[in-house]
């Protein structure tokens, strides 16, 4: 493992730590232009951070040591992928451990960590966000296995550092009926995992409304800020993960040089600028789904990415016969 290994590894935590605010910013600028508004500026995440970080943290009468670690879960957990996860280069320090298994189970404590924090503080709002978001989260983890699972069958591998290298040297699997349907999946999935339309609705605080929103009402201060912080880097993981598992070109190889990782940072921010505003874009046309039609939404995702599995089975059995 040569020292630019480690330093492609360092680039890609710093990247998603320091970028993704300004994701979040890019797309709220998006929207802001489509629907006619001036914006406040793709450095306004930023500074909500800095003033969010400035005041007092605030914890409510009987909560526990629960309704505290949670933002830490939380942004440990988002970390953790963001440093095993082939972002920027494959055969990082971190890469034996990428595997498929382990980084669903990793966004899964996550999204529990943080609705047992908002069970923890015992209100009405607290339970109903956390409640509607295990409901979505049982629906999108499995989802995330089956879709990914399916890329991994002609690779013949669960690791995520494999699954890119195996595109790379077969890049007309991405025209393949199971990767187009695993990425019809995961599409689906990412966006009601970080809480987007039409699932849930970012910029909302109508109460009967809220998910995302509803678990984290009674932090204040810089726990606000951790947690507005990590879901801004999950999103930004998430879409730079499905960006590399279908579009992989760019990314640096095992033994990377500085060009190489130059050219993969560069790679990879494009990827998930151009995957951000697509997204922030169709936003603008979509409505929020009523609750009770999420699961449907959700329940199609998984049939896609079932499907794409049967699909990926059933060409890999053919192929090798």
């Amino acid at each position: 493992m040569t020292a630019t290994a480690y330093a492609a590894g360092a680039v890609q935590i710093g990247g998603v730590i320091a970028g993704a605010p300004l994701v979040l910013g890019a797309m709220r600028q998006v929207r802001a232009r489509a629907e006619g508004r001036a914006g406040a500026g793709i450095l306004q995440p930023w500074r909500d951070l800095r003033k969010q970080l400035s005041k007092q943290s605030i914890t409510p009468v009987g909560t526990t040591l629960i309704f505290a670690a949670a933002p830490l879960v939380l942004a440990a957990t988002t970390l953790v992928i963001a440093a095993v996860a082939p972002l920027v280069a494959t055969g990082s320090p971190l890469d034996g451990t990428a595997d498929l298994f382990a980084v669903v189970g990793l966004l899964f404590v996550g999204t529990v960590a943080l609705a047992l924090g908002g069970i923890d503080t015992g209100t009405a709002f607290g339970g109903m966000g956390a409640s509607r978001e295990t409901v979505i989260a049982a629906l999108v983890e499995p989802t995330i296995l089956l879709s990914v699972f399916a890329l991994s069958i002609p690779g013949g591998s669960s690791n995520l550092g494999a699954l890119v290298a195996n595109t790379l040297d077969h890049p007309g699997r991405v025209l393949s009926l199971s990767a187009v349907l695993a990425a019809a999946a995961l599409v689906v999935v990412i966006i009601a995992e970080t809480g987007r339309l039409p699932v849930d609705n970012p910029a909302t605080h109508l109460e009967l409304t809220m998910v995302h929103e509803a678990m984290v009402l009674e932090y204040a201060g810089p726990r606000l800020a951790l947690v507005e912080w990590a879901s801004a880097m999950r999103l930004t993981v998430l879409l730079a993960l499905l960006a590399n598992l279908f579009l992989p070109w760019g990314i640096a190889g095992g033994q990377p040089g500085v060009i190489a990782v130059a050219v993969g940072v560069v790679a990879i921010a494009v990827k998930v600028s151009v995957l951000a505003v697509l997204l922030a874009s169709a936003e603008v046309f979509i409505a929020k789904l009523r609750l009770f039609r999420v699961p449907e939404l959700l329940a199609g995702s998984f049939l896609l990415a079932l499907l794409a599995v049967t699909a990926a089975s059933f060409f890999t059995s053919r192929g090798g016969a």
